[in-house]
């Protein structure tokens, strides 16, 4: 009878253990990081379809985004939808796209992540050759596949609380695996 017992103390202590962990996992999941597939090509040549990447939720509850951060963010007309972008425009700035190059408080924008010969053409909100000034607490975004990017370009600045988070680690496929890096820009 005794062994009965401590067999079934056993496994209500493994049972209690997996019990933690799960509560463990949920509360990172929801709270601290999360993993998102991308879909579509509006990153490529940077993120392709189908890859994995863990998001940061908790930096942004900390501090602001910064130029050339990788966001994930809810799509502005369905919030079902998560969308990933590169933060261009901060607020208070003033956003110039002229000759497919985006200006920045009049200064030209670097963009070396861009695949050579892109071309970045305005939209509903953003026109060619029109200053716009990002309001406060929205950022500018666009995707690095601008030919094929639905970005602010069309449906203007994302409020900050619209972001659920920073890509911060690729881990799926394991030949990209890495931390994803802020490139560094000069205003020229």
């Amino acid at each position: 009878m005794e062994l009965i017992k401590r067999a079934i103390a056993a496994v209500f202590d493994f049972l209690q253990s997996i019990v933690v962990v799960l509560a463990i996992m949920v509360m990172i999941y929801l709270f601290i990081m999360s993993p998102q597939e991308i879909s579509g090509q509006s990153m490529e040549a940077n993120f392709h379809n189908g890859e994995f990447i863990l998001t940061n939720k908790i930096e942004y509850k900390f501090g602001d985004p910064k130029r050339g951060d990788i966001v994930i963010f809810k799509s502005p007309s369905n919030k079902e939808i998560d969308y990933i972008k590169r933060v261009i425009g901060l607020p208070g700035e003033t956003i110039r796209l002229s000759n497919s190059t985006f200006y920045i408080n009049g200064k030209k924008l670097d963009e070396p992540y861009l695949t050579p010969g892109t071309y970045t053409f305005g939209g509903s909100y953003l026109k060619e050759n029109t200053d716009i000034v990002v309001p406060p607490g929205k950022y500018f975004v666009c995707g690095d596949n601008r030919p094929h990017s639905s970005d602010s370009r069309e449906f203007g600045p994302i409020a900050k609380e619209d972001f659920i988070g920073k890509a911060l680690l690729r881990y799926w496929p394991f030949s990209r695996v890495g931390l994803i890096a802020r490139p560094t820009y000069s205003l020229q």
